[in-house]
């Protein structure tokens, strides 16, 4: 008998690890199998809620308990697919994610966009991690695949299962106002390169990815938020550059892929028809000529790039018999629904065709483990988001991105007794960049200049630093989303420009590209990039100015003449 109880419990662990074993083989294998528990939930949906099944809406948790609750009634009336959250508090997030799941009739996707982790939705409470554009400059690979394992920690605690990143748009166009600092940079195998360790780094650790924005967002002038932009490149360069990344990252089994609204008339010249509703790009492009069996995921749809000319629902509908296997933020998903049940009426898309694509939905839902979905636990939910190897790898990266542009000779003969001014431009107090520094130069003066600094103020610094043998100078970018320009005052940047011709020690804690609007920048004692105005990048700039760190980062992007795609010391 005993010898029974133990086969019997022997054959039990064995099942139970097969079937783990068999979750966790790769995605797109997975999604594209048959499996007993995604049919078993098919047939109990009807045709309405399979249709549902292909739309996520949007939840947040910052604009208060009624649009919290009317969410919630969307949920359990219209049976939808998932949800994606924006802005809020990450404990309020996990008490909205256990209800809604309560709620849904089939475990809901929850996806966020996490270029940069939780902190690009959650950034007063969760850890941040560097932008793409510094991640562009890391040589080490495996610290950003490291990065992507923390992230995918962090989703999963908070009960997310879905990260729409990393971005793989190459940005070659410094004027693009809608990825620009959010792209790897400007060369594709560059970009690729980073973003399949990303990519990688999260999928192996059971997150659902995304690779953005299909075929290609990076050299546009116009946000496709407000507006339809329009790609004016030949099917050659479109093949050869913009989707080289998505090329080689489907190869290596992307999940999943967003597509972008962009009109791109060399790829399909239908009038005003935006890549994401376009049959040409998703099925014809995407899914046949590259092979992609992942999840299609639509950008989302209330952006004006793709509801200008396909309003009322027309849009979702034309998403739909595109191609696309997962709508984002219909404007209406109850009309968008109908309307989807009213053109497979009218032929215009079949049931096979519709059918086949809840079933994949299923899929990776199965493949997420949400067949044994668990409530969030909400007792230690933020120390566990700001986990101590999180904070840890943070500074890592930044230590690995900080480029030394010019200057390495001139650093080592940097004397910490003589007198030297530390200045922080654009900064409001005393910075981390200064701090840092104030022990190691033993006769010091720490200055604070305003970005829109009054002439008389600037006059008075400029007075003020005549005196001293050693100036070093910080260039900080405080607002939230960092630009290729610098909002800095005529006179600050002419006393830039006056510093810069004193061989002072320049550091931009900003986007690469200011660099191109500053000039004579190049005629500094030395030059250092730290990419973004954040903690960890100034004590990184900090280390390299005291001799701490041996920069090793390279510029991913070519800011002007002097300074190229690679450069850096």
């Amino acid at each position: 008998m005993l010898r029974k109880t133990l086969l019997l419990l022997c054959l039990a662990v064995w099942v139970i690890a097969s079937s783990r074993a068999q979750i966790q083989a790769p995605f797109v294998d997975f999604i594209n199998q048959e499996h007993h528990w995604v049919d078993s939930v098919f047939r109990k949906l009807s045709k309405k809620q399979r249709i549902a099944q292909l739309f996520m809406v949007r939840a947040h948790t910052n604009l208060g308990q009624a649009y919290v609750d009317s969410v919630a009634k969307v949920v359990k009336k219209e049976k939808l697919g998932g949800i994606v959250l924006f802005q809020g508090g990450p404990v309020r997030h996990a008490y909205l994610i256990n209800k809604y799941q309560r709620l849904a009739k089939v475990p809901l996707f929850v996806a966020l966009d996490g270029e940069w982790g939780l902190g690009m939705r959650l950034a007063d409470s969760t850890v941040s991690f560097p932008y793409q554009m510094a991640l562009g400059a890391i040589q080490n690979e495996q610290l950003i695949y490291q990065m992507g394992q923390e992230v995918a920690g962090h989703f999963q605690r908070l009960g997310l299962n879905i990260n729409f990143a990393p971005d793989v748009d190459v940005n070659n166009n410094p004027n693009n106002p809608v990825i620009n600092f959010r792209s790897f940079g400007e060369n594709k195998e560059n970009v690729a390169r980073k973003g399949g360790a990303y990519m990688k780094g999260m999928t192996d650790h059971g997150i659902l990815t995304t690779l953005k924005h299909f075929p290609g967002h990076g050299d546009t002038d116009v946000d496709s938020h407000k507006d339809l932009p329009i790609l004016n490149f030949s099917v050659e360069r479109l093949d050869s550059l913009e989707m080289y990344p998505f090329r080689e990252l489907i190869k290596q089994g992307a999940p999943g892929v967003m597509v972008a609204h962009m009109h791109i008339p060399a790829l399909d010249s239908t009038p005003h028809l935006p890549s994401s509703l376009s049959e040409d790009i998703i099925s014809g492009i995407l899914k046949k000529r590259l092979g992609f069996r992942g999840l299609a995921f639509t950008d989302a749809m209330g952006m004006q790039g793709v509801v200008k000319y396909f309003p009322d629902g027309e849009a979702d509908v034309r998403a739909i018999i595109a191609g696309n296997d997962v709508l984002e933020l219909s404007e209406n998903s109850k009309r968008a629904i109908k309307m989807v049940r009213k053109a497979i009426r009218r032929d215009r898309i079949s049931w096979d065709e519709l059918n086949g694509r809840v079933k994949k939905v299923l899929a990776a839902k199965y493949w997420l483990h949400l067949n044994q979905w668990h409530p969030v636990e909400i007792d230690g939910l933020y120390q566990d988001l700001n986990n101590a190897s999180a904070l840890a790898l943070n500074q890592q990266l930044a230590d690995a991105a900080i480029t030394l542009l010019k200057g390495d000779i001139p650093i080592h003969q940097l004397d910490p007794q003589a007198k030297t001014a530390v200045i922080s431009i654009g900064a409001d107090s005393i910075t981390t960049f200064q701090r840092e520094l104030e022990n190691y130069f033993s006769n010091s003066l720490n200055v604070v200049l305003s970005a829109k600094a009054t002439t008389v103020e600037v006059a008075k610094v400029a007075d003020e630093l005549k005196n001293f043998k050693q100036i070093i100078v910080a260039l900080h970018d405080q607002r939230l989303r960092p630009q290729s320009t610098l909002d800095y005052s005529s006179d600050v940047r002419l006393l830039i420009s006056e510093l810069a011709a004193r061989k002072a020690f320049m550091n931009v804690f900003a986007n690469p590209y200011v660099i191109a609007t500053f000039p004579g920048l190049e005629q500094a004692g030395a030059l250092t990039v730290g990419y973004q105005n954040d903690v960890t990048f100034q004590k990184a700039g900090a280390k390299v100015i005291t001799q701490q760190l041996k920069p090793s980062g390279k510029l991913p992007v070519t800011v002007n003449a002097f300074f190229k795609y690679g450069d850096g010391l």
